[in-house]
């Protein structure tokens, strides 16, 4: 059996592995894991990944997880351009510095983006307080704004002239908030520009077809109740996590951050007191 990836395109880190592998021509089996319906949280799944997330990659025997570690692997075992992750010391620190910042950041932001604007309120029915929207998005912006800062600055790409990882792993981040019908490029010119250079570099057709199913999250009918009941405990947890990081890696001062964490714990509690076996079928 040759390389095969587990993938939902619905999901971020997916489609940031699945750009990579059709743009560098790398042979690989699709193996579809449908988030909407649970299918992470099977057994079977589950003795691909333990973790039950996605992406997974199995190569023969050989079993691999997470995003950016799957991102390397293929560098590595197959023949890529330099550019993608480059040999130079320096230039390849900005790529692994950018991955390690937007780990616990960007990514945050932009999935709460997601949850808050549509996940919550039309996939799941639980609505979603203006308060806590108000912060999920003002999280949002100032990440953006640190995205412009910190990275792009004048740069054609993130990490200097030519696209890289974290180029990769940033637009299929920020793809998620534009599903979710955000803002996130009509006021901000530059990462406007940046976006178009991303599409350019893998392909517009590629891009459009690893973000087919995100762009039309907002087009979700509500969910079954029994695959409600399926998911609830996994978005609690998700939502748990989601709050010790804000608990542990925003400072104080930052008073929209603060205001997010009350507003999302208030979410977990009204959510975690529901009995979701008792739900109407």
């Amino acid at each position: 059996m040759g390389l095969e990836l587990y993938l939902d395109l619905l999901s971020q880190p997916c489609r940031a592995v699945y750009i990579f592998a059709k743009k560098n021509g790398i042979p690989f089996e699709l193996r579809i894991v449908d988030l909407i319906k649970g299918q992470h949280l099977s057994d079977a799944f589950a003795q691909v990944n333990p973790l039950k997330k996605v992406p997974a990659l199995k190569d023969g025997d050989f079993t691999l997880t997470e995003s950016v570690a799957i991102l390397l692997y293929l560098m590595r075992k197959y023949k890529v351009p330099d550019y993608w992750y480059p040999q130079d010391l320096q230039a390849r620190a900005r790529v692994d510095e950018y991955l390690a910042w937007q780990h616990t950041t960007l990514r945050r932001s932009c999935l709460r983006a997601l949850w808050h604007k549509v996940m919550f309120p039309v996939f799941l029915g639980e609505p979603v307080s203006p308060q806590t929207l108000a912060a999920t998005l003002a999280e949002l912006d100032v990440n953006l704004q640190l995205l412009e800062d910190k990275f792009l600055q004048n740069k054609a790409f993130l990490t200097g002239p030519h696209i890289s990882l974290a180029d990769l792993v940033a637009i299929t981040e920020l793809m998620h908030p534009v599903g979710a019908g955000c803002q996130v490029f009509e006021s901000r010119p530059k990462l406007a520009t940046w976006r178009q250079r991303v599409e350019a570099a893998v392909g517009e057709d590629l891009f459009r077809e690893a973000h087919e199913v995100i762009l039309k999250a907002k087009d979700f009918p509500p969910a079954d109740p029994t695959i409600k009941q399926k998911l609830m405990p996994w978005v609690l947890a998700m939502i748990r996590f989601s709050l010790l990081l804000v608990m542990y890696a925003v400072p104080k001062e930052k008073q929209h951050c603060q205001g997010h964490s009350l507003a999302c714990a208030e979410l977990h509690m009204k959510l975690e007191t529901r009995d979701w076996g008792k739900m109407e079928r």
